[in-house]
């Protein structure tokens, strides 16, 4: 809801005109599996395609790269005919590039700064666009112009990581989020995970839409009025054990992006980490015996026994 107000506040475009107030994103493991998406979107996509945005070849300004799709929703079967011509938002990125979309929203969250519209530290956004290049280059992608040379660039990377500590706090927000005061969730379809100012966060689970619904509108009205400094979001997920690997921003999961900060600081490039596909290996058999020998054993202690009480 943040977002939405923010940008019925600053443009002016109507609430029924915007484009992503549904949306959904696919995560892919490299370029070449992304512009394979792309093409088969053109060529076999159910819905109607009202325009395409490609900021991975020519990235945003602030060092976003992603490849955006806007369509209108075609239901496939009757029953959901009426959310027909509703216009969602389809992101089509590397791991590389959400990487960086997480890292700039989790530094944003425990930092109380809009870093992802260009409102805070004007050191960590340029840390973030330069970073953003290199991550460009190693994926074969053309990135923007943030330093003669791709040797001045990872030498400015050093020099603003040296000045903010970049790394390390990068790694507090992964541990701040890991010590969670409430960690361990029970049971539920929907959680709502607020964030408070002293960098914890808290989870609640719900079984129930309405009343999640009608918790959260509380907050956010006293979050507007100015008696809570939290940030809250709500989250769907099927499972509970999948509830951080699904959501990761929203617990601060920078892994990936502080592996490839440090790689770039020491002068190497940028990669993926990925599971590799683990060779097959056939189970050995194991022999299980005989239920059968144990049974004269068993008479014999049996008898034993009432031996013994005889």
């Amino acid at each position: 809801m943040e977002s939405i107000r923010r940008k019925l506040r600053t443009s002016e475009i109507d609430y029924d005109k915007m484009n992503d107030l549904a949306g959904c994103r696919a995560i892919l493991d490299d370029m070449g599996s992304v512009r394979i998406l792309i093409e088969d979107i053109r060529k076999k996509f159910p819905h109607d395609i009202r325009r395409e945005y490609n900021y991975i070849d020519k990235g945003k300004q602030d060092g976003y790269r992603s490849y955006h799709i806007i369509f209108n929703y075609l239901s496939r079967s009757p029953k959901f005919s009426m959310f027909n011509g509703r216009r969602v938002e389809l992101q089509i990125r590397t791991r590389l590039q959400h990487s960086w979309a997480t890292a700039v929203e989790a530094v944003s969250l425990f930092r109380g700064q809009d870093l992802k519209h260009g409102i805070g530290d004007e050191d960590w956004l340029h840390l973030f666009r330069l970073v953003s290049a290199e991550f460009a280059f190693v994926e074969g992608c053309q990135p923007l112009e943030t330093a003669a040379t791709r040797q001045k660039r990872v030498e400015e990377i050093r020099i603003i990581e040296k000045q903010i500590g970049a790394i390390q706090i990068l790694e507090d927000i992964k541990s701040a989020a890991s010590f969670a005061e409430n960690y361990i969730f029970d049971r539920g379809r929907y959680f709502l995970i607020r964030y408070k100012s002293d960098h914890t966060v808290q989870v609640t689970s719900y079984d129930n839409i309405d009343i999640v619904t009608q918790d959260t509108n509380e907050i956010e009205r006293e979050i507007e009025l100015g008696k809570d400094d939290t940030k809250v979001v709500v989250v769907e997920v099927g499972k509970v054990d999948k509830l951080v690997e699904t959501y990761p921003n929203y617990f601060g999961d920078v892994s990936l992006f502080v592996a490839n900060l440090k790689r770039i600081c020491i002068g190497l490039g940028a990669q993926e980490y990925l599971m590799l596909p683990q060779e097959t290996v056939n189970r050995p058999k194991v022999d299980r015996g005989d239920p059968n020998d144990i049974r004269p054993k068993y008479r014999n202690w049996t008898h034993a026994q009432r031996r013994a009480k005889v």
